[in-house]
């Protein structure tokens, strides 16, 4: 298990370092003024094509915004586990770890998210409800595939029966390939922002189930 999480945190590391390389690129080949209110887009000849082949589809947009709030629910369900483990056990720290890093990880993602927020890369294809609104990286893809798989890690370790994990572990699929699909073809993102939300968000959670696994890897062989 210690190899495999050496691994799988390599691997997150990688793909946050792509991330970032991502993230330059998209600042640097083939930009033009060409979004809305002739603001500048990386890759703008894709981006406009893949944008033209799509158009834009506002209903779509909008259940795919009003569904953004499944994680954020399980993010407040995470935190109530954590909240009830601290009060039962009267200590912060006797808290299971996972939860804690899951909390850690959680903040890592919200703090990612606010530094784009502030430092704007490019903004949304179209206005919405007419405002300029930033775009990279998706936000929902982001809070989507950072969430989501994290549901279905925090089961398969906490429920005995396969039955449910294999339910839980479907739902989490499907759920999460409709919202990033659906972000995709609804019109109100450049395709570089979903790309680079899937980079930023498989790494982020590869590192963390990295840490859970060599955490209890280490804890056990102590003991």
């Amino acid at each position: 298990m210690i190899t495999y999480g050496k691994k799988l945190l390599a691997c997150g590391v990688v793909l946050v370092i792509v991330f970032g390389i991502w993230t330059c690129l998209i600042q640097l080949i083939d930009v033009r003024n060409v979004g809305v209110n002739g603001t500048s887009i990386g890759f703008a000849r894709l981006n406009m094509w893949f944008h033209s082949e799509t158009g834009v589809n506002i209903t779509l947009y909008k259940i795919t915004d009003w569904l953004g709030l499944v994680p954020v629910f399980l993010c407040i369900l995470f935190a109530l586990l954590g909240i009830v483990q601290m009060i039962r056990r009267k200590n912060l720290f006797k808290v299971d770890a996972d939860i804690i890093f899951l909390g850690i990880y959680y903040v890592l993602v919200i703090a990612g998210y606010l530094i784009f927020e502030m430092f704007p890369i490019n903004y949304r294809p179209i206005l919405i409800d007419g405002f300029m609104e930033v775009s990279y990286p998706s936000s929902t893809t982001l809070l989507v595939l950072t969430v989501m798989p994290t549901l279905n890690f925090q089961i398969n370790r906490r429920v005995k029966n396969k039955t449910i994990c294999e339910i839980v572990c479907i739902f989490t699929v499907l759920f999460s390939a409709f919202m990033v699909i659906g972000r995709l073809i609804s019109g109100v993102h450049w395709l570089t922002d979903i790309v680079g939300s899937c980079f930023f968000s498989a790494g982020l959670f590869y590192i963390y189930k990295a840490v859970v696994i060599l955490w209890n890897s280490e804890k056990s062989f102590s003991n």
